[in-house]
Parts: C-alpha cells; sequence; structure tokens
C-alpha cells in the first residue's frame, strides 16, 4: 500500500492485496462513500417556511419567546395583544427594536411572537434575542452586524438560587448578640 489510493477502486485492490478482512473493505467503502462537507466559504442560505416567513427562539432569565418575522409594514403582536399594550413601558419596547435599529430595517418586517415565563423585562429580552436570531435566518447577511452589536448572544445571568442557612442567595439571618 505504498502508492497513493486515490479512486475507490484503487482503495479496494489495495486493501484486496494487503489481505485486509472483508468487513474492513465494506468500512472503507461506506467511509468513502460518504457526503462531503459543505465548504466553509459557501454562502448560507435563509432559512424560511412555506408561509414565507422565519422563526427563531429567544431567551433571557426565564422568558422563553418564539418569534416569527415576515415582511410586512411592522406591526409587532405579543401573544395576542399589540405591543403598546403588551409592553407599556418605552425603555422595554425600545429594547424590542434595537435590532431593527442596528440593521436599519424599522418598520420593514411583521413581527409575531409568543412569549412565557420571566418578568417583562426578562421578555423583552428574550423577544429582542429570538428577533435577532429570525432577522439572521431571514437575511444570513445580517449576522456580522448583530453579532457585534452582542444580540446574538444569550445573555446567560439568570437569578441565583436561595442556600439553606441563609435568608436568601447569600444574605445571612439578622445577627442577634443576646
Amino acid at each position: 500500500m505504498a502508492e497513493e489510493v486515490t479512486t475507490l477502486e484503487n482503495l479496494k485492490e489495495a486493501m484486496a492485496s494487503s489481505n485486509a478482512p472483508v468487513e474492513t473493505a465494506e468500512v472503507v467503502e461506506t467511509v468513502v462513500s460518504a457526503p462531503v462537507e459543505p465548504d466553509a466559504d459557501a454562502p448560507v442560505q435563509p432559512k424560511i417556511d412555506d408561509l414565507g416567513r422565519a422563526y427563531a427562539t429567544g431567551k433571557r432569565k426565564n422568558a422563553i419567546a418564539r418569534v416569527w418575522i415576515k415582511p410586512g409594514a411592522g406591526k409587532i403582536t405579543v401573544n395576542g395583544r399589540d405591543v403598546l399594550t403588551y409592553f407599556a413601558r418605552p425603555v422595554l419596547r425600545m429594547v424590542i427594536n434595537q435590532p431593527f435599529a442596528t440593521t436599519a430595517r424599522e418598520g420593514q418586517y411583521d413581527i409575531t411572537c409568543t412569549v412565557t415565563g420571566g418578568g417583562l423585562s426578562g421578555q423583552a429580552g428574550a423577544i429582542r434575542h429570538g428577533l435577532s436570531r429570525a432577522l439572521v435566518y431571514f437575511e444570513p447577511s445580517l449576522r456580522p452586524v448583530l453579532k457585534k452589536g452582542g444580540f446574538m448572544t444569550r445573555d446567560s445571568r439568570v437569578v441565583e438560587r436561595k442556600k439553606y442557612g441563609r435568608a436568601k442567595a447569600r444574605r445571612s439571618f439578622q445577627f442577634s448578640k443576646r
């Protein structure tokens, strides 16, 4: 087997001449005929369903948001309600719109999302995370901009658990001298 093996036939001949067991030749044939990995430099294709939407899941603290985006007039619906009624505080609406402001896509997509768990701040962060991921699925060329802005990374900070012998996670019970 000193000569270079270039084709499957050459490999079979080399295996037969080296008195290798038949099972080894079958394994080599399956490995050689395995599909080739796609080129890393190939452009990423958008992931869009039959209805013309891109879907992504976003998480923040204990909140989980399922987000669908499609081209439209910029209408945002959260759990079947308008975003103005669901998120009354302007800061939370600003958090949701940050990916659009960063990519200059305000008013170009309709957003439908369902969000569960956590409080309003965590839910807004989860929607922002899911929205950023859905935008990348819809337009893969936006990934570097959103990644640089920190919208693609899930914020892993969660509430620390309470420990036994403590009043909260770290706070001790009140000390009494007598």
